[in-house]
């Protein structure tokens, strides 16, 4: 895979995890960073292997499929919202390691937009003259995704919680943003 297309790749890559949405609230939210990044890493993973494997085309192309995910991915932001909204405002309850890394698992890998974002994004990425064949271009476009992703929100993560703390304000405004994006999800498709 030529080295411009990776670092084109990498750049856009990186400013589109900086724009804040579903995985910036939940890091925010998250009572411990690495869990919860190592579940965001893993559903983008298998996210990628979809694409790769010629599967997210397919759900991307039908429209029953698209709705049942963005009701199912907007219907959890909500539920995983108003959870860290209705949390103790003196702490963060100990929340299992398990729990944790299964929500950063189900807000990336249900997350319709990170599904459209790879079928639109990363085939512009991969050349059929290269050496490489293209499900492997995708995959190792993907992984680039995946640990810039895990880069970002592991420092993300930490800073806020240095920073911070534990404060409650930024606990509960993470659980608001995390409601809202879920609501905007299911209105945007459910309206359209």
């Amino acid at each position: 895979m030529p080295a411009t297309a990776l670092l084109a790749f990498w750049l856009l890559s990186l400013a589109l995890i900086a724009v804040p949405g579903p995985d910036w609230a939940f890091v925010l939210g998250a009572p411990r960073v690495v869990p919860a990044v190592a579940g965001l890493a893993v559903g983008y993973s298998a996210l990628t292997a979809l694409v790769a494997a010629g599967v997210g085309v397919l759900v991307s192309r039908s429209a029953v499929a698209m709705t049942a995910l963005t009701v199912i991915g907007g219907a959890y932001l909500i539920w995983l919202g108003v959870r860290t909204l209705l949390k103790s405002p003196h702490g963060m309850e100990p929340v299992e390691t398990r729990r944790l890394f299964a929500s950063g698992v189900a807000v990336s890998g249900l997350n319709p937009k990170g599904l459209l974002l790879f079928v639109a994004l990363l085939p512009q990425f991969s050349d059929r003259a290269y050496a490489w064949p293209v499900w492997l271009q995708l995959a190792a476009l993907g992984l680039v995704f995946v640990l810039s992703c895990v880069a970002f929100y592991l420092i993300l993560g930490t800073v806020a919680t240095r920073l911070l703390g534990a404060a409650t304000w930024v606990t509960r405004g993470a659980g608001l943003a995390m409601a809202a994006l879920g609501v905007a999800l299911l209105v945007d498709r459910l309206s359209g």
